[in-house]
């Protein structure tokens, strides 16, 4: 083998591992902070950034997270984020949380966080826990207060409180906005909808229950 080749052999590993490094989270800041101007008006990756003279601590803070959400839904849970819509100093920094509280049977749906992964840790209560992988193997555990517990990027997951007590985690993100995508949510509400033949034909069911499901998900009018 020339020197040349070795070279190149040796260098292609560097090069994934280079590359890799720019889509495994969120891109690196150029600045010391990058205020989100939501009001910009412009379409970025993220945001742009606010006239530094014009940032404020208010922009670094956000005391939604201080009480548990109100559930009222046939889930019995409820996310709350503080991601960077509610923190607008969160732009460029690739990390975000939310709390999820669970009614006592309460459930977190299947669902996956397409740009980040989530690490909890629980704050009150007992769940039941788990993601799936790619070769469909079902990683669970139950989970207590104090505990943590990993769901990797964009793997499907769920949260399930099988006690008689309400249940609350923090959850952490390696990302500004992680995105969530319900698995049931996305294919029987989308719009415009996903064709029933094409959920026929996955779920080897028919449209009458195609129908039933779309009606019990459709988002409640007020």
């Amino acid at each position: 083998m020339s020197f040349m080749a070795a070279a190149k052999v040796f260098a292609c590993p560097f090069v994934f591992v280079a590359l890799f490094s720019l889509v495994a989270s969120d891109p690196d800041l150029l600045q010391d902070l990058c205020v989100a101007n939501k009001a910009a008006g412009i379409k970025v990756n993220g945001f742009p950034c606010k006239d530094e003279a014009n940032v404020t601590e208010a922009d670094f803070f956000y005391s939604g997270l201080a009480n548990p959400g109100v559930i009222n839904n046939a889930v019995g849970s409820v996310a709350t984020g503080a991601n960077v819509e509610k923190i607008s100093g969160l732009n460029t920094l690739g990390v975000s949380l939310a709390r999820i509280d669970y009614a006592p049977g309460g459930l977190n749906p299947p669902h996956t966080h397409p740009r980040a992964t989530e690490i909890i840790f629980v704050l009150d209560g007992e769940l039941d826990v788990g993601f799936i992988t790619t070769s469909n193997k079902l990683i669970s555990k139950s989970v207590k207060k104090g505990d943590v517990f990993v769901f990797p990027r964009g793997l499907v997951h769920f949260q399930k409180n099988n006690g008689d007590k309400s249940a609350s985690v923090i959850a952490g993100f390696n990302s500004q906005l992680p995105g969530t995508q319900s698995i049931a949510a996305t294919l029987f509400t989308s719009t415009p909808a996903v064709p029933d033949n094409v959920l026929t034909k996955t779920f080897q069911i028919g449209t009458k229950e195609v129908d039933k499901i779309k009606n019990k998900l459709a988002p409640k009018k007020t």
